[in-house]
């Protein structure tokens, strides 16, 4: 039997993981373990500094008190033997899209399971007033069954964006870019001290007929596939050529 790891960052009394874990039951023994409380925007944080716990709250449901990416770990070294065959991170609350996903807990749930070898897949659904968590559990139970039959190339985890309402179908798409403005709004504690508030920016994305923005707009759910890799590679000419000097260093005397 398949062994399939769930975790989130909405912790692990959100209804969405819950609804992914009984979608994902088709197709192996699911396991569930996530962060306590909710740990949204953590990104691919891992907690070094303090020790972690973990509780069982029922069989085969853990909670950890630290991000995504440490109850991947955890679960892997301490309830698993020999690594699961597919770890899915979801379903979030909200759209992982474009370059969001770099601030994303859920999606770096996926990256730190394929980062460890293990075929990894993040779903995250439109935020609405009220959920139904039915077509994003879904679409990633069929995903998830492609990816536990045929597998993923090496380094590479598959990000699942499910619009609201009943989808049209799937479309493969490359992450979205959005202009980025930050805003911060100051205010005052009652002490006449300030503090500050970092709100959601500008929503102002680039036009791409491909993009997982442009996919969702359209109704669609969106799948990409994602790699850690981080090299600019277009930009490597460049670098070599304009940045770096030509001159061999030579080292101190």
């Amino acid at each position: 039997m398949k062994k399939i790891l769930v975790t989130n960052d909405d912790g692990v009394h959100s209804e969405g993981i819950h609804a992914l874990a009984a979608a994902l039951s088709r197709l192996g023994e699911v396991v569930v373990i996530a962060p306590h409380i909710e740990a949204s925007a953590i990104g691919h944080a891992l907690t070094l500094r303090r020790p972690l716990r973990m509780e069982r709250l029922r069989p085969g449901v853990y909670e950890v008190d630290g991000t995504p990416t440490d109850c991947v770990n955890v679960a892997i070294t301490q309830l698993y033997t020999a690594p699961p065959d597919l770890v899915v991170s979801g379903i979030n609350k909200g759209f992982n899209l474009g370059d969001d996903v770099t601030y994303s807990g859920t999606v770096a749930g996926a990256m730190e399971g394929s980062l460890l070898g293990i075929p990894s897949i993040a779903v995250s659904l439109e935020r609405t007033a009220d959920y139904d968590f039915g077509p994003a559990a879904e679409a990633a139970a069929l995903v998830a069954e492609a990816v536990l039959e045929r597998g993923l190339p090496s380094r590479t985890f598959i990000n699942i964006n499910v619009p609201a309402g009943k989808p049209l179908g799937m479309r493969v798409t490359v992450q979205a870019k959005r202009n980025h403005v930050t805003v911060v709004a100051e205010r005052e504690d009652p002490r006449g001290r300030p503090y500050y508030w970092i709100e959601e920016g500008q929503n102002d994305w680039e036009p791409h007929d491909r993009s997982d923005y442009q996919a969702v707009r359209d109704g669609y759910i969106s799948v990409t596939p994602l790699q850690p890799d981080l090299t600019a590679h277009d930009a490597l000419s460049f670098v070599a050529e304009q940045l770096v000097p030509r001159a061999t260093l030579q080292p101190r005397s």
